[in-house]
């Protein structure tokens, strides 16, 4: 049974699905939009992305103000981190952490004004995305990976990042 949960973030949801297991393996529904619409969560996604890293990679913090995610960890496990990034908001720079990986196929619904992020805990981590809207680079936020105002408790302390992670903005 599909089960919907908050968080302590406002409009950050966290998605139990529902798994089918038999002899043969395992079946789930990674997306049903009748059962999220009646659950309240009326996005229209319109892109699916897929991320690809090695253990001790760690990707964003990243957002934009126009796009909603639902992400999972299709395969190995991550230490995923969502951080409300909206400025004019009193709750800017709370964050929330979760262990996500390919057993639980758990999902998280990230609104937009968030920034979510993630460390590859396996040697390989397959990481997917649906957003609402086109990636636009343009539109984007970034935050280095440990900046002081969010005071994240990462479980490494050097991680394999990019420049945009590393320094917080693209270079």
């Amino acid at each position: 049974m599909v089960k919907v949960l908050k968080t302590k973030l406002k409009g950050v949801l966290r998605i139990s699905p529902g798994i089918f297991k038999d002899f043969r393996g395992e079946f789930l529904e990674t997306y049903n939009e009748k059962f999220y619409k009646k659950n309240g969560i009326g996005v229209d996604f319109v892109q699916d992305d897929i991320s690809i890293s090695k253990k001790g990679v760690l990707r964003g913090i990243h957002g934009d103000a126009k796009t909603w995610k639902l992400i999972s960890c299709l395969y190995g496990k991550l230490f995923f981190v969502v951080v409300n990034c909206a400025k004019n908001s009193k709750d800017f720079g709370k964050w929330q952490s979760f262990n996500l990986s390919d057993a639980d196929k758990q999902q998280i619904l990230i609104p937009p004004k968030y920034g979510n992020a993630y460390l590859a805990l396996t040697e390989k981590v397959i990481f997917s995305y649906k957003q609402s809207a086109y990636y636009d680079s343009k539109g984007q936020f970034s935050y280095k990976w440990n900046d002081p105002r969010f005071n994240i408790k990462w479980p490494i302390k050097a991680p394999i990042l990019s420049k945009r992670d590393k320094f917080g903005r693209y270079v």
